[in-house]
């Protein structure tokens, strides 16, 4: 009889220490208040042209502050803002390097000081945004404002690469690119009540170098103690249907074959629903189709990154 009520009060434990460790994933940012976060990212590019090898690499650095102003049936709208944008690329020993702190030169043939131009534009306009409970972005209400301000003179570029550039720093304000470099920050929530052991999906349509691609994403929530989640997540990564073919220098350049796989950990604060610490690695392989002047050839490629998400406290 004492083993009998022994475990029955054994079992009635574990249902509670179970129910105390779910927890409502969910954005749930105080009103007014100032959340930062950066993004270091480190990414290797390999192609293969004509039967040689060529290297890419890429090292980032962005800061983000997200600050909610109003709230309403079930949206947040939020001030997000890019502090600052940092690239620097080295292709075959051709460096770029753009920062975003320096005014840049919209009328210079460097591509560096054009994109420094772009990206100062950018992080000095605020951009107002509607978030749902999971951190995804549904509008960005300022989007045609911000266009205007930013490439109001970019007939200015000039050079052998000025059509480059000039798609480069459209691509840089399109909806699709901005909305990834938010969400990269903000959303894998469920916004639902979550036990240890449990599985969320999301869909998200990412912008990646011009390339439209779809990430699908499976999340697990690991452990919840002292108001943080632990989660994991792995992502497959896809062109999206009937994805544009890219343009560049009068080349069109195809990527239905391009799939990848990325892994995070990912802590999150509990009480906010604001990341942390999420680090990732990501690798995509496939091929570029490029048609220019009736020329067809397939170019092998493969990226390879690592990314660390972190608040600033």
């Amino acid at each position: 009889m004492k083993k009998l009520s022994f475990s029955v009060i054994s079992i009635f434990l574990c249902l509670a220490m179970s129910a105390q460790t779910s927890v409502n994933l969910k954005l749930n940012p105080e009103k007014n208040k100032v959340y930062r976060f950066q993004s270091q990212s480190e990414q290797t590019t390999s192609q293969t042209v004509n039967g040689m090898d060529q290297t890419t690499s890429t090292d980032s650095r962005t800061y983000l502050s997200i600050k909610m102003i109003d709230a309403s049936q079930g949206l947040f709208i939020a001030e997000a803002r890019f502090d600052s944008i940092l690239t620097k690329s080295n292709s075959m020993g051709q460096v770029v390097q753009i920062n975003s702190n320096l005014e840049g030169n919209m009328a210079s043939k460097d591509m560096s000081d054009v994109m420094s131009c772009v990206m100062h534009r950018i992080c000095k306009n605020p951009l107002y945004v509607k978030l749902e409970p999971t951190g995804k972005v549904t509008d960005i209400v300022n989007l045609a404002m911000l266009k205007d301000l930013v490439l109001k003179d970019t007939g200015l570029i000039t050079g052998m690469m000025a059509p480059a550039i000039k798609m480069q720093a459209v691509n840089s304000v399109g909806r699709d690119q901005l909305i990834s470099m938010i969400q990269g920050f903000t959303y894998f929530l469920p916004a639902a009540d979550v036990k240890p052991g449990e599985k969320w999906t999301t869909t998200d349509p990412l912008n990646a170098g011009g390339m439209s691609l779809v990430v699908n994403s499976d999340y697990i929530l690991q452990t919840v103690s002292d108001n943080t989640a632990a989660i994991v997540g792995e992502s497959s990564i896809k062109a999206a249907e009937n994805a544009k073919p890219m343009e560049y220098s009068g080349a069109k350049i195809s990527y239905e074959s391009i799939m990848g796989l990325s892994k995070s950990s990912i802590i999150v604060d509990t009480a906010t629903g604001f990341v942390k610490e999420n680090k990732s690695k990501m690798t995509m392989t496939g091929n570029l189709g490029v048609a220019v002047q009736g020329m067809n050839m397939e170019i092998p490629m493969k990226v390879d990154s690592e990314t660390t998400v972190a608040a600033i406290l």
